[in-house]
């Protein structure tokens, strides 16, 4: 992978980590394509049953790299095209694809701000860690833009239809314990624990029940815009899906004898 983002694998948790620390890593090309093939890779690897996406330095991400951005839109005006934007369909909608989609759950570890797509991002996991320091905005009426990076569709999720609005509206800055209050934040900490709380929230899903967190992760994104009686059919569907796990088996066992399971995920 690109030194704009670092990739490891190690006891089925994939790490992926924005590495442009200087530039706050802002999303350029080189970031942008690194990153949507690491979660690919990732999504596609059997031995991955979890990832952990975080980042380097004192930003998480700040969205779109404006400097390429505004080379992008020069060349545009000069040839009468619109290349500048072709980024949504080539970059950050395969990356937010590739998190909410994949069948085994994705930890978000904040470290530091996050805005624009680099917000988009965070709200794309399954579950998110948040420095005390770290903040987020959407930043995407700022520069007359409207949302993208799948906020549309995950912020009125996270916190309902009218707080979205409000802030894609009147961008500002939300800071970790308001993020925690409007429910984008699931756990908040110390910024100095934050690369090893992420890490042990990330782990703990690695080493969980992988076929039943996919279940549970399409059950959520299903249910959100199903009626009951969809929301119920498709539960059935899951539920024998994931009842026929290996390590529903395991579970039921360790139940019987009173003892820890140790789930394969398969």
């Amino acid at each position: 992978m690109a030194d704009a983002v670092l990739y490891e694998v190690a006891d089925g948790l994939a790490t992926i980590t924005l590495n442009r620390p200087d530039a706050m890593n802002a999303l350029n090309t080189e970031t942008k394509c690194a990153l949507r093939d690491s979660l690919q890779q990732a999504a596609a690897d059997p031995a991955v049953r979890a990832v952990l996406l975080t980042a380097t330095g004192r930003a998480f991400c700040v969205g779109q790299d404006l400097k390429e951005h505004i080379g992008a839109l020069a060349a545009d005006r000069e040839h009468g095209t619109s290349a500048a934007m072709t980024t949504v369909a080539e970059h950050y909608n395969p990356i937010v694809s590739a998190i909410v989609q994949m069948p085994k759950p994705v930890v978000a570890g904040v470290n530091g701000v996050a805005a624009g797509a680099g917000a988009g991002f965070a709200f794309a996991a399954d579950y998110r860690v948040v420095a005390d320091t770290a903040s987020f905005t959407t930043s995407f009426a700022g520069v007359a833009l409207t949302a993208d990076s799948g906020v549309s569709w995950t912020l009125p999720r996270l916190i309902g239809h009218s707080r979205a609005s409000d802030l894609l509206l009147f961008p500002r800055t939300v800071s970790a314990d308001e993020a925690r209050e409007l429910g984008i934040a699931n756990r908040v900490v110390p910024a100095a624990d934050l690369a090893a709380e992420a890490v042990a929230v990330a782990r703990r899903l690695a080493g969980g029940p992988t076929v039943a967190y996919a279940a549970i992760k399409e059950s959520l994104a299903y249910g959100a815009g199903a009626s009951l009686g969809e929301a119920l059919a498709k539960e059935d569907e899951l539920q024998t899906r994931a009842a026929r796990s290996e390590d529903h088996h395991i579970a039921v066992e360790a139940f019987v004898k009173k003892e820890k399971p140790k789930f394969s995920g398969r």
